[in-house]
């Protein structure tokens, strides 16, 4: 039996790195792509078999189109899992963030993980997944508190646009999942996160085993619980 391949976006800290890792440990083969080097994402090449891009910044048409270039003879992925995103200025009201800032969020946190799995959409082996990384803040009808504005905002765009581009894509062999890591301990998650990196990709990982071979579109908890839009 060949072993599961991975694509993840975004891998040279935090949840991404950590799902490398939990990846490799389940005996997948992954390919990471990271912005700049990071040793730590190099390291993880103990576990088994690795391969890092650098130099992808989903923001850059561009670099992701190159990507898919160098790919283009590699096998299929199991599992395409877009894990970059930004919280700049997530604490200021959306009324006093300037207008440049918040169309970056934006841009990246939802429109360019679209972007990236319109380009890979075709690379993804028939029962494999496309995965996104939102956030339980982008429920709509969870939000009662309000507080990060812009990146809410972002995360519930995406939530949108995911939904709209697998009903573009109905008829197609994989599925969606748009996923909330749980509060995690990272540079964007903070100290006073409940969950540990490794809790989270462990979780996470499960549910992409479990939902292998399952189509359509949901919002998942790194448990596999179905998180209200």
């Amino acid at each position: 039996m060949s072993r599961r391949r991975a694509l993840i976006v975004g891998a040279s800290r935090g949840l991404g790195l950590g799902l490398v890792a939990r990846l490799l440990d389940q005996g997948w083969d992954v390919t990471a792509t990271v912005r700049r080097p990071s040793a730590a994402l190099a390291d993880q090449a103990q576990r088994g078999p690795l391969t890092i891009e650098s130099g992808i910044d989903i923001d850059d048409d561009a670099a992701v189109r190159a990507l898919a270039d160098r790919l283009s003879d590699t096998p299929d992925f199991d599992c395409v899992f877009v894990v970059a995103g930004v919280a700049t200025q997530a604490g200021t009201p959306a009324g006093q963030m300037p207008r440049a800032v918040a169309g970056a969020v934006f841009q990246t946190n939802a429109l360019s993980p679209i972007r990236f799995a319109e380009v890979f959409r075709k690379r993804v082996a028939r029962d494999g997944l496309i995965v996104l990384m939102t956030s339980k803040l982008g429920s709509v009808s969870l939000n009662r508190g309000g507080g990060w504005g812009s990146y809410r905002a972002s995360k519930a765009a995406l939530n949108t646009l995911a939904r709209s581009f697998a009903g573009q894509h109905s008829g197609a062999a994989w599925g969606l999942i748009l996923m909330h890591p749980g509060w995690v301990r990272t540079d964007l998650g903070g100290r006073r996160a409940t969950l540990d990196v490794e809790t989270s990709a462990r979780g996470m990982v499960a549910v992409i085993e479990a939902r292998l071979g399952e189509r359509g579109c949901v919002f998942l908890d790194y448990t596999g619980a179905t998180v209200p839009w």
